[in-house]
């Protein structure tokens, strides 16, 4: 299908950004690499009168290290985020769910901050972000805000960026934990039916500290803190297994036309213990 007609107005700041916004009213969308809306657009699932193209504010590109963290433009592309060696050395975990993000074309044209505002239950990159406990900036008429990656996704694709808002970037903590992004999915560059991202500090093969994000597993990504806590302790992959048998715990797992509630219930168990060994070396 053809979208509806809209206005297209390309910006080169976050102040010409919003003052965009604005003009556009509620019907105004943000894009920046595009591969989330424009399908959208196509299939008239949504129909703004104008997109604001953000993909050439320079505040919103790259990676910057901010001493006890990282800081990612939410306009750096998937591509960008994985293959940079302050992610890779710092943010192992996000590096390593972005690389699963389709396939090469869109992980060179769609934006990780554009995915994380998107919120798709069944994206790779906000699990990710939830197991590392990132921050986000998000701009708007009365100035900037941070948001906590807990209070950041709200529900099927709905976060904390109000409408008149931008995501200018986020921050991830630097980490030097074990990590490990494992998915499920029915071919290898469709959508997680079940995904599981995993931090763990091990410490004399015994697991201090876990934390892990789930994949598609309820309206938003969640963290599994059941299976977090039941891991404190583990020193066997006998002990592993039987705390990711509580992965399921807390979640709304939904039926669809790829996988019913009990089968996802079951992938996240068996996949949560294998994204923690991987995570562990255990």
């Amino acid at each position: 299908m053809i979208p509806v007609e809209f206005d297209y107005v390309k910006v080169t700041s976050i102040d010409q950004a919003l003052a965009a916004l604005k003009s556009g009213g509620e019907d105004a969308k943000v894009i920046s690499g595009g591969q989330s809306l424009l399908p959208v657009l196509r299939l008239r699932m949504a129909a703004p009168s104008v997109l604001v193209d953000c993909g050439s504010i320079d505040e919103m590109i790259g990676v910057r290290d901010e001493g006890d963290s990282i800081t990612i433009g939410a306009a750096t592309t998937h591509h960008g985020v994985m293959s940079n060696a302050l992610v890779q050395k710092h943010a192992l975990l996000l590096a390593q769910a972005t690389a699963t993000v389709a396939d090469p074309a869109i992980r060179h044209r769609g934006t990780t901050g554009g995915a994380l505002a998107h919120a798709d239950p069944a994206g790779d990159v906000p699990a990710a972000a939830l197991a590392l406990n990132t921050s986000f900036v998000i701009a708007g008429p009365g100035g900037r805000r941070t948001v906590a990656a807990k209070d950041f996704f709200l529900d099927y694709f709905t976060t904390a960026v109000g409408p008149d808002e931008i995501l200018v970037s986020f921050s991830v903590p630097k980490c030097d934990w074990g990590s490990h992004y494992s998915k499920f999915s029915r071919t290898a560059q469709a959508w997680a039916i079940v995904g599981v991202a995993a931090v763990v500090n091990v410490q004399g093969g015994v697991i201090k500290e876990a934390r892990i994000g789930l994949t598609n597993m309820a309206p938003t990504a969640v963290r599994a803190s059941t299976v977090e806590a039941a891991l404190v302790g583990a020193s066997s992959p006998a002990d592993i297994t039987a705390a990711a048998m509580h992965a399921a715990d807390g979640t709304r797992a939904t039926s669809d036309l790829h996988a019913q509630a009990d089968y996802r219930e079951h992938l996240a168990r068996v996949i949560t213990a294998r994204a923690v060994r991987a995570a562990s070396g255990i």
